[in-house]
């Protein structure tokens, strides 16, 4: 029979404090923050950190919008009050991402543009509120959060962005220094959890997560502390758009609970892609069975690569040309419109249904809408836009 261990406790050298207690049957009691030399799973509540997947441009870049938000990669927008101060792409500029990333989403100021009081740009990022339930903000128990990312930028100074619900009525601004121009430095942001104030908990918004790349004084905050209102960064921050040509990076972004950053949670492709497939995929890859409903309508419907978080919307992919085949023939009509657009069979269901107008159908009549792969749609085999974002 093996011997007992006796009871055996580590401190650190500097500290008083006792550690790790292993009692007479080596059972072991930590007191401490543990952190894992190694990754462990489902810990960033960060979706598509490392900037991997675009859906909607294959690198193609985009440029900033006042009336919509703007999508460089999947699950991260941009918000811009202005037209076209600024562009935006994945791995823009093509400089190497810091050591082990191979993506990055890149920012450029078109101009030197000082901004007004209401103005505001951000690069931001959405948690639903499922995935973020756990951190319990807006009650006693509000737990502390540790954001960290890779940023690098051609101007230094203070930089400034802030942490939100969906409400848009509380924020936490915040700031960190980029020291070296042109270089990939890594930040760390550790927020005490928000007590009061409505935080969602399911399909809805649950943490805003922005990056101010500009902003007047009603979009910005003092930095460090709970506030209620609809701060984007924090006051005296560096603005982007300020000059014309300044360049900001950004990776390897991750939020978890605790007040330790941790190294960042790397998912398999096919993870992340489908994780990104909640908020957003494209329709009509595949082609599609149809039936007309008159002589301008054509029914047609497509099964959901996943369930999205809600019905989406659907909007033709720019530049699409559809081929239909009706009654042996096949005919082009030229930009079709979504007239009307179902999800079947629930909100959250695995199908959808829909109809786009064109002419010159016979009603009743059975058509298939091809892909690309038989040059019958010409916009690379993807047709409909299918969004479910927050």
């Amino acid at each position: 029979m093996p011997a007992l261990l006796k009871t055996t406790q580590i401190q650190e050298p500097s500290s008083a404090s006792v550690n790790l207690t292993l009692d007479a049957n080596g059972n072991g009691t930590f007191a401490g923050t543990a952190v894992m030399s190694s990754p462990y799973t489902m810990r960033n509540k960060i979706i598509n950190g490392a900037m991997v997947i675009d859906q909607r441009n294959a690198g193609a870049s985009v440029t900033g919008s006042s009336t919509a938000n703007v999508f460089p990669v999947d699950r991260w927008f941009n918000t811009s009050s202005q037209n076209s101060k600024l562009t935006l792409q994945q791995n823009a500029g093509s400089v190497t991402p810091p050591s082990g990333f191979r993506n990055y989403v890149g920012v450029t100021s078109s101009s030197a543009y000082s901004v007004l009081t209401g103005d505001s740009f951000t690069i931001s990022h959405r948690i639903e509120g499922y995935n973020a339930a756990e951190l319990m903000w807006g009650s006693a128990s509000a737990q502390t959060a540790t954001l960290s990312f890779w940023v690098r930028s051609s101007l230094t100074g203070t930089f400034g962005g802030a942490f939100g619900n969906n409400a848009i009525n509380r924020s936490y601004p915040f700031t960190y220094t980029i020291s070296s121009a042109n270089t990939w430095e890594q930040k760390t942001i550790t927020v005490v959890g928000d007590t009061t104030g409505t935080w969602e908990t399911t399909n809805l918004t649950g943490i805003s997560i922005y990056f101010g790349l500009g902003a007047g004084s009603t979009y910005s905050g003092t930095a460090g502390s709970w506030a209620a209102g609809a701060y984007l960064t924090a006051t005296g921050a560096t603005s982007v758009v300020g000059t014309n040509g300044a360049t900001f990076y950004i990776t390897g972004v991750q939020l978890e609970r605790g007040t330790v950053a941790t190294p960042f949670e790397y998912r398999n492709y096919q993870q992340e892609l489908a994780m990104c497939q909640r908020y957003f995929q494209i329709a009509g890859s595949g082609g599609y069975g149809s039936f007309d409903n008159s002589t301008t309508t054509i029914q047609m419907t497509e099964k959901l690569i996943i369930p999205m978080r809600t019905q989406p919307t659907g909007a033709i992919r720019s530049g699409v040309t559809a081929a239909f085949r009706s009654s042996g023939s096949d005919f082009t009509a030229a930009s079709p419109a979504l007239a009307n657009f179902t999800t079947n069979p629930s909100a959250i269901g695995d199908g959808i249904a829909f109809w786009t107008q064109v002419t010159g159908f016979t009603g009743g009549t059975s058509n298939a809408v091809a892909n690309s792969r038989n040059n019958q749609v010409t916009n690379g085999g993807a047709f409909i836009n299918l969004s479910a974002e927050l």
